[in-house]
């Protein structure tokens, strides 16, 4: 209490100007995103917090004529798994560019690890300079015809709820499940609920009195929306819409009315959702969502709005998303309202990064065994070309370009690569229950070989689409051998490979390192005839995720996602 009360009391003492600030920035030109300007004046900082707003004298005095200073940036949907790197790697990545806030979902690993994944990303991410706030899984499966690592109830996500750094429940995939008040799904709700904690949605193209009923049992947002029409039914019924534009998914374009309107742009918040390491690299994380928002006609100050203030209101993180007394002093220095190019982040008042020179960053401690248990989880057996042979007829998933939904094209009974009908596998790697779903795909692009992936949303068995089944036996092994990562194979040999250990998702590789073996992996599929328009592994490992429209093929067989029905398959019991 004694170490608090001081503490107040330096702020107190360097609000008021009786005492130097810690730190002043001088002349800075800011965004306020209560009043929508841009101010000029000293920002003034002690104790991690911005104090003051004036003028002000400070221990450390730092001119910012000719920059503007912005909130730190906010990502209020993310999965760092997607990242492919551990969280120390994903904070290294996104910190110059402005982040020092990211809600994110662990459901990836928790598919694979069950609650020990959860524990695990509380640990990798404690004490990280960009501030990971948690969002529990609510569907796990994400969907009862779904088969992962682990299946949890109320019961086992509950205790999470009073963490501090947990602030609701993750995206409600199961819509099908609320729609139908099952109790165990709608429990979770309740769970929730009774700690006074957010639940966000995902329910793509929901409508009417389905969407009545999912946003009356307690859903607030959706981050699935893809065209206006769905957008505004949900903004209109209350929901908060969370704009994404990710590696796999770029909904920003389209939804640009929201930010464009005086009366919808304050429901709105951007977020990743999925961001791989080429696009971390090279076209940077919330910058570059601001950049594009921006270049699309939207108002500048607006847009860092929608990019600070909304999500840390939604959330209720009430000390950050603004330039103003009493906020956390995160705060990102960019040369203009344009391209956002930062030049100089702060995260509690301390200088992390200025000019292309981060501060280092020290790796959380992992306990032994939540690090062995991610660095263990295949167990299936060797398989071979005759596992992947009996597909008969089945029904043809349709990619659709730009997009993750699907379309039902209709069945085949063979490959066809004059008419882009390849076989697709989903193969049980969890338990070894042998279960291996079978189908065909349309709109990959593959002309030969093989192409196997351990990430594939949500439940992260292994995912392979190839022309012939010797080749997609060896990719798949491969995957197993490696603990997990991505393959591509032709002619009986391994042409390129990433390895990802932790539990299947993420390497403990730099980030440089998996994307220059991503890219070459990348590269390799696409010279076998991978459409280049799409992400040969991100799209791909969407496939097998039984909750976004039309058609999905998981462990048991092919899903229809609207009726939660196999239309075929080989279905095990």
């Amino acid at each position: 209490m004694e170490a608090k009360l001081q503490c107040k009391q330096a702020v107190i003492d360097a609000a008021t100007g009786r005492k130097k600030a810690d730190l002043v920035l001088k002349n800075a030109t800011y965004v306020n995103v209560f009043s929508g300007e841009l101010d000029t004046e000293d920002i003034a900082i002690a104790q991690g917090l911005i104090v003051g707003l004036g003028d002000y004298e400070g221990e450390v005095e730092v001119d910012m004529t000719g920059k503007i200073v912005l909130p730190g940036f906010i990502d209020s949907h993310i999965h760092l798994e997607s990242s492919l790197v551990s969280p120390t790697e994903f904070a290294r990545a996104v910190l110059p560019h402005g982040t020092t806030t990211v809600v994110t979902d662990p459901h990836e690993i928790t598919n694979v690890m069950g609650t020990a994944g959860i524990d695990y990303m509380l640990s990798a991410t404690e004490g990280l300079p960009v501030d990971v706030r948690f969002t529990i899984p609510s569907c796990v499966p994400a969907s009862p015809l779904d088969e992962s690592g682990a299946n949890l109830s109320h019961a086992d996500i509950d205790p999470y709820f009073d963490h501090p750094k947990v602030l609701g429940l993750a995206e409600m995939m199961n819509f099908p499940g609320i729609i139908g008040a099952d109790p165990a799904t709608v429990a979770k709700i309740v769970a929730s609920q009774s700690h006074h904690k957010k639940i966000d949605g995902h329910a793509p193209g929901l409508s009417g009195k389905a969407l009545n009923a999912y946003i009356s049992a307690g859903v607030y947002s959706d981050h699935e929306c893809a065209n206006m029409d769905d957008a505004m039914e949900k903004l209109r019924r209350g929901q908060y819409i969370m704009i994404r534009e990710g590696t796999a998914a770029h909904n920003l374009e389209t939804l640009m009315p929201l930010l464009h309107s005086d009366r919808y742009f304050h429901r709105c918040m951007f977020c990743a959702d999925d961001k791989h390491p080429s696009d971390l690299l090279e076209k940077g994380h919330m910058d570059a969502v601001c950049r594009k928002a921006v270049a699309l006609g939207a108002d500048p100050i607006r847009t860092v709005q929608v990019a600070c203030l909304h999500a840390a209101r939604y959330f209720l993180m009430n000390n950050r998303g603004a330039i103003a007394p009493g906020y956390l002093a995160d705060m990102a220095i960019v040369e203009d309202l344009k391209d956002f190019h930062v030049v100089t982040v702060y995260k509690n008042g301390k200088q992390v990064y200025h000019q292309g020179q981060l501060a280092p960053i020290q790796t959380p401690a992992i306990p032994t065994d939540l690090y062995e248990q991610a660095h263990n989880t295949f167990h299936l057996p060797l398989l071979t070309p005759a596992d992947f042979g009996n597909a008969g007829k089945q029904a043809v998933i349709g990619m659709i370009p730009g997009q993750i939904i699907t379309e039902n094209r209709g069945f085949a009974e063979a490959v066809d690569v004059e008419k882009d009908i390849l076989k697709i596998a989903v193969v049980e790697r969890h338990h070894n229950t042998g279960h291996m779903g079978l189908g065909y795909l349309n709109g990959y692009g593959l002309t030969r070989g093989a192409v196997a992936t351990s990430v594939s949303h949500d439940s992260h068995n292994i995912i392979c689409v190839g022309e012939n089944d010797m080749d997609m036996a060896l990719a798949c092994n491969r995957v197993a051998q490696n603990h997990g990562g991505i393959v591509v194979a032709e002619n009986g040999k391994i042409l390129a490979e990433l390895a990802l250990p932790i539990a299947g998702l993420m390497s403990d590789a730099s980030l440089q390192e998996v994307n220059e073996q991503l890219e070459i992996a990348k590269e390799t599929a696409h010279s076998l005839g991978v459409a280049r328009d799409i992400d040969p592994f991100m799209t791909l490992s969407f496939m097998s995720l039984p909750v976004i429209p039309t058609l999905r093929l998981t462990t048991r067989g092919m899903v229809d996602v609207y009726t939660q029905q196999y239309i075929g398959g080989s279905y095990a019991e």
